[in-house]
């Protein structure tokens, strides 16, 4: 897989002059982002348009094709995307790589019986959370990162320089519907676990985690939807002392993978390597 530019994208094509990485990828201008869309639809996280203005039937018809999210908004919500650019009433946020859908992360998934990690987030908010997840996904083994496309964070610019890259290298899958991918992973024989604060199970019971594993982690402060939480095979809790009350969704979010490594990480097909934290 290419690195792509994380910088902003002009509507000439160019990346934007004086940006850092923190910045998101955007493409504004009618004739670029439709090109876009048709070109390389799989990075098109969501389109914004301009409200109260006319003419968007192509464009809407190719989002919808392709499953893009729409979003409405006034001017200056689309003036702050394109840094004083003339984006014509159209701004697409862009992914740092590709995206997969739901019906490539078969192939991308080792034969049955094998072990295999799964990761899905339940609408995170914070971009640093969603990269510090897929780093440890990465060094976990995991072999996917699912997320929704709507009313969460998205993989821009700011989760690849806090996954230290690893948004780069993990299939990164959007869904529309996450119960519904936890249903489709069900059916290719994963058992979903999903990390919840009330959950009388915990983490480290008996019972060990399954050997092909859909770890489900919830939003901060909210933690797993209702919807989500009822179609997960089970819930689990990290047992805790004090009184926060509750963890940082990354840090749950790797105790759950690394208790998976823990118990099939020496597995055929799940090759270690030593490591230790880094800044």
């Amino acid at each position: 897989m290419s690195r792509p530019s994380r910088r902003p994208v002009s509507p000439t094509g160019a990346p934007e002059r004086g940006r850092g990485l923190e910045d998101e990828g955007w493409c504004w201008g009618k004739h670029p982002v439709m090109a876009l869309i048709r070109e390389s639809p799989a990075r098109v996280m969501k389109v914004l348009l301009l409200s109260r203005s006319g003419g968007w039937d192509s464009i809407l018809g190719l989002c919808n094709a392709h499953r893009i999210p729409v979003i409405w908004a006034d001017g200056p919500a689309l003036d702050r995307h394109c840094d004083g650019g003339a984006h014509q009433g159209i701004v697409a946020q862009v992914a740092p790589g590709p995206l997969y859908a739901l019906e490539e992360l078969p192939s991308l998934l080792p034969e049955e019986g094998l072990p295999a990690l799964v990761v899905l987030l339940d609408h995170l908010q914070d971009p640093h959370n969603m990269g510090a997840v897929i780093r440890t996904a990465e060094a976990a083994g995991a072999k996917a990162v699912v997320f929704p496309k709507r009313r969460g964070v998205l993989p821009g610019g700011t989760v690849a320089k806090a996954s230290a890259g690893a948004a780069l290298r993990l299939p990164l899958v959007a869904v529309t519907n996450l119960s519904r991918a936890i249903q489709e992973l069900q059916r290719w024989g994963f058992w979903s676990v999903g990390l919840e604060a009330a959950a009388p199970e915990g983490l480290w019971s008996p019972s060990p985690l399954p050997r092909r594993l859909a770890l489900v982690v919830g939003s901060e402060g909210e933690g797993l939807a209702r919807l989500v939480a009822a179609t997960c095979d089970e819930l689990r809790s990290i047992p805790m002392r004090g009184e926060a009350g509750s963890l940082n969704a990354s840090v749950a979010a790797a105790l759950g993978m690394f208790e998976w490594v823990r118990q099939w990480g020496e597995s055929p097909g799940l090759p270690l390597t030593s490591g230790g934290a880094s800044r």
